[in-house]
């Protein structure tokens, strides 16, 4: 068995699909350090990424009869795991290229120790910001913090249903009762949840997923990765956000590529009626909502799969289906420090570079948000996978993703000497266009043609999809480039 494949086989077999596709998939063969981590995330992006052009290519066969190959390049895949600080508009670079704000980050704690805290959204900010009782500068949030221990801020936040998670180890994370409760949980799963008749297979479509519609209701990286990679391989991508949610621009104009864009507010009853109209003719369903949220909208798996029989029903959580974590909001960052990597990381750097320093180490984060676009893959695989079965086997079928689960899966991949992590590992490469490597693996992509632009089109380049299908490349597709730059409506199959 080739090495470089053997995880991707592993997580491919899990899904019940035919052993012998693997050997179609070319991955690169000693991948990492591809990047300077200490953790194999060449590894997770080839493989995660290979993962979901297999599926797509595997559909297609389904459908058509016709084999190809997929190859991924593992320093284009690890770049690609940080797609939205790439891109640029009519040649402007952006302002920043942090996707976080202001006051996000890592603070000091009273038991010396540190907390992340997630402020992108208005409300979340302010949430924390009420919780501290403090000005909105990182001097005073900081100042406030040193009132608090750790896990106590961390529990009081969660109690309010804000983003604040403590720094533990790898060592504190696995004595943690929802470490115990996330053993053995695979970073992707397939349920079946329903009886539906097998999947006609129609016509000859010459992209994997064409004719294949895709209700998206996600906000922030993993799910959106997940709808950009479908809609890069044909499907009618649907990305519904709340009009009562602030836009995310610097991560929304790279997610949004491919897709087409429309805003429904689910609390209002002719916004249910709209969007319940939709859940009838589409055949996936991915949703990264708040546990819950909308089962008690009347939208969640069981009601989706009486609706649409037949459907494949999607869904990212942070921290999984089992455990007292279960509930908890959470983003990538705020996973990664719970669950000791920003400790592990601390601690390989220090060891390469001879600087142990004051206990506990600053935090460090990986390179890019690998938690979030591995995740994001995993959907996609998890849901083409599902999309396989409707057409063998016939039923409804969930996928689950969580963040927790694949941050655990990375980790399983095992961790590279911090000398070689360090020394050998290639920084990611400037966010420029300007950059050589950037432009090698980037790509035009024009807005759409909408209203609200009259006609004019800006020119987005941008980083291509690093699967390479040999015979239904991915299309990269024009991007809407706002959230609402369409109705709410599908459009027509032929």
């Amino acid at each position: 068995m080739n090495a470089a494949r053997a995880p991707a086989e592993a997580l491919w077999r899990s899904l019940r699909l035919p052993a012998e596709a693997v050997s179609r998939l070319e991955l690169t063969p000693h991948p990492d350090p591809a990047v300077d981590s200490t953790f194999k995330l060449a590894t997770a992006a080839q493989t995660s990424i290979g993962l979901a052009g297999l599926a797509a290519a595997h559909f297609h066969q389904l459908r058509t009869g016709a084999e190809q190959v997929v190859s991924v390049d593992a320093r284009h895949a690890v770049i690609e795991f940080k797609s939205e600080v790439y891109y640029e508009i009519e040649g402007q670079p952006k302002k920043t290229s942090s996707i976080f704000d202001g006051l996000a980050g890592v603070y000091r704690t009273k038991d010396n120790n540190y907390v992340r805290i997630h402020t992108n959204f208005p409300h979340h900010k302010q949430g924390i910001l009420d919780i501290l009782q403090c000005a909105p500068t990182r001097e005073s949030v900081q100042e406030a913090l040193l009132g608090w221990n750790s896990v106590d801020f961390e529990t009081e936040a969660s109690s309010r249903k804000m983003c604040a998670t403590a720094l533990r180890s790898f060592e504190q994370w696995d004595a943690h009762p929802h470490a115990k409760a996330l053993t053995d949980t695979p970073p992707v799963m397939l349920l079946k949840v329903g009886d539906a008749p097998k999947r006609e297979v129609r016509g000859s479509p010459t992209r994997p997923l064409e004719g294949i519609r895709v209700l998206e209701l996600t906000r922030v990286l993993a799910g959106p990765v997940a709808g950009r990679t479908l809609a890069a391989h044909g499907a009618d991508v649907l990305w519904i956000t709340s009009p009562n949610l602030p836009a995310l621009p610097m991560l929304d104009v790279d997610t949004s590529r491919g897709k087409r864009t429309t805003q429904l507010d689910l609390n209002d009853p002719a916004g249910r009626e709209k969007f319940a109209s939709l859940v009838k003719d589409t055949d996936v369903f991915l949703q990264s909502y708040r546990p819950g949220g909308l089962a008690a909208k009347g939208f969640g798996v069981g009601e989706v799969a009486k609706a649409r029989p037949g459907i494949v029903y999607a869904s990212l959580t942070a921290y999984g289906w089992e455990g007292p974590w279960k509930d908890r909001r959470g983003f990538d960052s705020l996973v990664q420090t719970a669950t000791g990597y920003n400790v592990a990381e601390a601690e390989a750097y220090a060891a390469y570079t001879g600087n142990h320093g004051l206990r506990p180490l600053r935090p460090k984060a990986l390179p890019m948000q690998a938690l979030d676009h591995a995740a994001g893959y995993m959907l996609a695989f998890g849901i083409q996978a599902a999309l396989c079965r409707t057409i063998t086997e016939g039923g409804s079928w969930e996928v689950r993703v969580s963040l927790a689960a694949v941050g655990q899966w990375i980790r399983s991949l095992g961790c590279l000497d911090p000398a070689a992590a360090f020394r050998d590992g290639r920084p990611l490469p400037t966010p420029s266009q300007k950059d050589q490597e950037v432009a090698k693996y980037s790509a035009q992509v024009r807005e759409t043609r909408t209203s609200r632009n009259d006609g004019e089109q800006k020119v987005m380049r941008a980083l291509k999809h690093a699967a390479v299908l040999s015979e239904t490349p991915v299309v990269e597709g024009e991007a809407p480039m706002h959230l609402d730059a369409h109705s709410p409506e599908w459009l027509t199959r032929e």
